[in-house]
């Protein structure tokens, strides 16, 4: 089951990035959605429309999946995430738990990526 539910978070985030928000949140999201990021209200249709905007801004977005990680009815992808081909972009984690395969609850947390760190092993 848990691989399952890796795939629909990763197609989910898959679809937003390239621009089919709408196709993505008919597909995976509950009808009881709701979302913990801290710049829109935390109900599905704010976050759609934020996620539309941003495509809108970003039609040339890049989403690099690094890792995937799931334990019950909780998965989390960790991805490199690029406003444009030329961005550095961020790190990014999306949380999701799910109830009968659609995502009810989401979680993002995220970091600029800075051209100068001094860690040798980078940010994946």
């Amino acid at each position: 089951m848990n691989n399952y539910l890796k795939e629909m978070a990763v197609s989910f985030l898959k679809l937003v990035a390239s621009g089919k928000v709408r196709e993505a949140y008919h597909r995976y999201i509950d009808p009881n959605f709701r979302h913990h990021n801290p710049f829109f209200r935390g109900n599905a249709d704010s976050l759609m429309l934020a996620m539309e905007e941003s495509t809108t801004k970003n039609p040339h977005k890049v989403f690099e999946v690094k890792r995937v990680i799931g334990e019950g009815d909780i998965v989390a992808v960790h991805s490199h995430v690029k406003q444009n081909q030329d961005d550095i972009g961020g790190a990014v984690v999306h949380i999701f738990r799910f109830h009968n395969d659609l995502i009810v609850e989401f979680w993002d947390v995220g970091q600029p990526i800075p051209e100068n760190s001094p860690n040798e092993n980078g940010v994946f």
